[in-house]
């Protein structure tokens, strides 16, 4: 594994980000610190000539991880548990030692175990833990039966949090292979089954029933993108957002006839709740 790194300032990122991300597959890692404008920029690379490729075109140097690097740096994060409310708990954890995923007796909030691995979303991101706690929210006094989608899956756990919350419909849809198998992985090792993972482009997602909800966290472009094709979703939880971006993505909702109910800021992230014309 290689890691090309580049310090530059926003005006730079602003011009390039686009195909960075494309280069990517969404793995640009955007590093910002307190007090200073110019940001740390880096990709994880697979072969060195992938590497050397972005340093010929954009700059910036490379290196190559150690063989242990995933687990090197597992080790050296904090494991807190994420409480969802009082009806989950989402446990990151390494390859090792983490605790058997289950489900408590009533009153008693259920696990998820979501170990680290090279697919977004272990739940402890902002946009992740933003999105984990609207849908706790909004289903909080539903019946179980609804439906969810999870898009721009990654490690499932959106997917997973709507099966425990009691949905019984669940589809995972992500473009990358990766995620696909990761979280198809966790869905086994959580005991968690009924949820249907496609690997497809969400752009052309347009289901054909109304779903409950429909959770994606992805790039707001994207999102502003696919909005047409859920008018008639119950819920839209949106959520990859940055504050920039906010009044982009409130007038796209506004064009498409989707309310905004709740926005949530952390940090420089934005998620938002919004009602389309069916739901419960």
């Amino acid at each position: 594994m290689y890691l090309w790194r580049k310090i530059a300032g926003p005006p730079w990122l602003s011009a390039h980000k686009s195909i960075l991300e494309a280069c990517s597959r969404r793995g640009l890692a955007i590093i910002s610190r307190p007090k200073r404008k110019q940001l740390q920029l880096e990709i994880a690379c697979t072969s060195r000539s992938d590497s050397r490729k972005l340093v010929k075109e954009f700059g910036g140097c490379t290196e190559k991880l150690p063989r242990d690097w995933l687990k090197r740096f597992t080790d050296g994060q904090k494991r807190k548990p994420l409480k969802i409310g009082k009806r989950l708990v989402v446990v990151r954890a390494g390859s090792d030692g983490f605790p058997a995923p289950k489900t408590f007796g009533a009153g008693k909030p259920s696990v998820l175990v979501i170990p680290a691995s090279a697919a977004f979303g272990t739940g402890d991101h902002a946009t992740t833990a933003m999105s984990l706690r609207l849908l706790e929210q909004l289903t909080r006094a539903w019946k179980n039966g609804w439906s969810a989608a999870d898009l721009g899956t990654g490690t499932g756990v959106l997917a997973f949090a709507a099966k425990r919350f009691g949905a019984q419909s669940v589809v995972g849809i992500d473009i990358d292979p990766t995620a696909i198998s990761t979280a198809k992985a966790n869905a086994r090792l959580n005991r968690i089954d009924g949820v249907n993972f496609h690997l497809a482009d969400v752009r052309k997602c347009n289901p054909a029933h109304a779903t409950d909800v429909i959770a994606a966290n992805l790039f707001s472009d994207l999102l502003i993108e696919i909005l047409p094709n859920f008018k008639r979703s119950g819920w839209l939880i949106l959520s990859g957002i940055v504050r920039p971006q906010e009044g982009q993505l409130i007038a796209a909702l506004g064009r498409t006839k989707l309310n905004v109910v709740r926005v949530k800021r952390r940090g420089k992230w934005i998620t938002i709740l919004a009602r389309g014309s069916v739901g419960l």
